[in-house]
């Protein structure tokens, strides 16, 4: 007899289930209502996807749903449900969907992407109640593999790796007998030199290899502590076979020329390293299997079993419309209308003078301008940026680097010098906030980072902060914070770094401070036609 927690009809079965034709379009029903909501966020999802670091996400809601398949094929079709263990999942999908206008709002599309998991988690909850519903948290857990890091995160973790991977690279080629210096992530073969850069710090291996070694954790037939082995050797496996990979170049460059390297790149990178990540996981768990009482064979040990998915996958069609579906659905649709027939928040984008008007001469100081070099340039991702060098006859230089985003949101964003200025070979020390004062400005009285960087004998005075619609701010992730505020109030999403340095001649700081801040007094009024406040 029909409840009113199963709205029921006379059901064709399906492995064990009973047909459910309406339980079934309301479930579309749901998922479509969701989609202008989050359509934002897989826009930015399809944005990333395109690049080498996250290239497998397509990949990730296709091993979730595996997962969830093998998990569906051990639960009884016909297990009962209690009707108001169902209600759970609508705050956790009320919460998501707030969370996704939230991002859609501030012009985030990574807040939506993530507030895309919460909603899966909350309609799996809707779908099975609580009790089983909560069981399905490892195929949820796992979609968080398609999503791209925060962009301060991602910056922090590739200048981290850059550094291991080029020390241990340099070992390698130390291995094979060949004389070699590493400055800051430059690796000096003598004639050739090369670069380890941001397409060499691993993360396009890292990302994939810890989703998989997340998946063979659960596959794996073993104790919970084999289990947490495999999961947690993905990182180092990574970091060693890309070491591996930067050193083999090396002895290439060295021996045969920066052609034969170049092309070897092109060939060793992606899936052989991948591949051979994978290789070791295998070898790994074949020792893990070696120290039980009943080794498993390879084949047993890892459960890739496959059979019986199609009337598994069948039984989706069994979902029943229960109140709770049809509650969600309500208040979905009215949330997604809502947000359909809203203007898009309007986005102010600042009128600026761009920096190729920026003046040449500065006080009694003449400049002469650089670009970048192209490959800096692109991991920069600037909108617009200069690079100066100010001095006066034989007097000490000052140079000024300023870098415009018009969207700190997307692309490549703010690079703290703190995690750049090492790839360099420059020793950062003695960082802290430092306050300055320019009465009579719009300046007036701030705080800013101050740091003393060295490269051999040459020392070097910095001072750098992160110039955010009118604040000075020294610390690059409450920036973030402050963007994704102004965005929400104000609608702007611009800001820039702006750095000033100046060499330290005969140990002399105090003149140093002197120095900058005498320049910094001259050039900070002109500073805001370029990056309005």
């Amino acid at each position: 007899m029909a409840t009113t927690a199963d709205i029921d009809r006379r059901p064709l079965k399906i492995a064990g289930a009973s047909l459910d034709p309406v339980g079934f379009g309301a479930f579309l029903v749901l998922v479509l209502a969701s989609l202008p909501v989050f359509r934002f966020g897989f826009a930015e999802l399809l944005a990333a996807w395109s690049t080498p670091e996250y290239s497998h996400g397509p990949l990730i809601p296709l091993v979730s749903l595996y997962l969830f398949l093998r998990e569906l094929r051990n639960a009884p079709a016909t297990a009962p449900i209690e009707p108001a263990k169902r209600w759970t999942g609508i705050p956790v999908i009320l919460a998501a969907l707030v969370l996704a206008v939230f991002g859609n709002l501030v012009l985030i599309g990574d807040i939506v992407a993530y507030a895309f998991i919460v909603w899966v988690f909350g309609v799996v909850l809707l779908t099975f109640g609580w009790q089983r519903g909560r069981s399905h948290w490892k195929p949820v857990l796992h979609l968080i593999f398609m999503l791209p890091l925060p962009q301060a995160l991602y910056w922090q973790l590739s200048i981290f790796l850059q550094g291991i991977s080029s020390v241990i690279g340099v070992w390698f080629v130390q291995l094979a007998g060949i004389p070699v210096f590493l400055d800051g992530n430059i690796i000096d073969l003598g004639v050739f030199k090369l670069q380890v850069a941001e397409a060499c710090s691993g993360l396009r291996y890292l990302f994939p290899i810890l989703s998989f070694s997340y998946l063979f954790s659960i596959l794996y037939r073993g104790p919970i502590w084999h289990k947490a082995v495999l999961l947690l050797s993905a990182a180092p496996i990574t970091v060693f076979m890309n070491s591996f990979r930067i050193g083999v170049i090396g002895i290439l460059v060295n021996y045969y020329g920066i052609e034969q390297a170049e092309g070897f790149l092109h060939f060793f990178e992606g899936w052989v390293i991948f591949l051979a990540c994978v290789g070791i996981l295998f070898t790994m768990a074949m020792g893990l299997q070696r120290l039980t009482r009943n080794p498993l064979p390879l084949s047993e040990a890892i459960d890739l079993d496959f059979d019986g998915f199609g009337p598994i996958l069948a039984r989706l069609l069994t979902i029943r419309a229960t109140p709770a579906m049809l509650a969600t659905i309500l208040v979905t649709a009215a949330l997604s209308l809502g947000w359909a027939v809203t203007p898009t928040p309007d986005r102010v984008v600042p009128d600026r003078t761009p920096f190729m008007l920026f003046p040449r001469q500065i006080g009694d100081l003449y400049g002469s301008f650089e670009s970048l070099d192209p490959a800096v340039a692109k991991t920069l991702d600037a909108d617009d940026y200069v690079a100066a060098t100010y001095q006066n006859g034989s007097d000490p230089v000052v140079s000024l680097f300023v870098a415009y985003y018009d969207n700190q949101t997307a692309g490549g964003g703010i690079h703290s010098p703190e995690v750049c200025l090492p790839v360099g070979g420059w020793e950062v020390s003695d960082l802290a906030p430092y306050q300055v004062s320019f009465p009579g400005t719009d300046y007036g009285t701030f705080e800013l980072n101050r740091a003393v960087i060295q490269k051999g004998v040459n020392k070097q005075l910095v001072y750098y902060w992160f110039e955010q619609r009118g604040r000075r701010m020294t610390n690059d992730f409450m920036a973030k914070f402050a963007v994704i505020y102004d965005s929400w109030t104000r609608g702007r999403l611009d800001g820039a770094l702006v750095r000033f340095v100046t060499p330290i001649t005969g140990g002399d700081e105090a003149a140093a401070d002197a120095r900058l801040q005498a320049f910094m007094a001259d050039a900070l009024p002109i500073l805001p036609r370029y990056v309005p406040e």
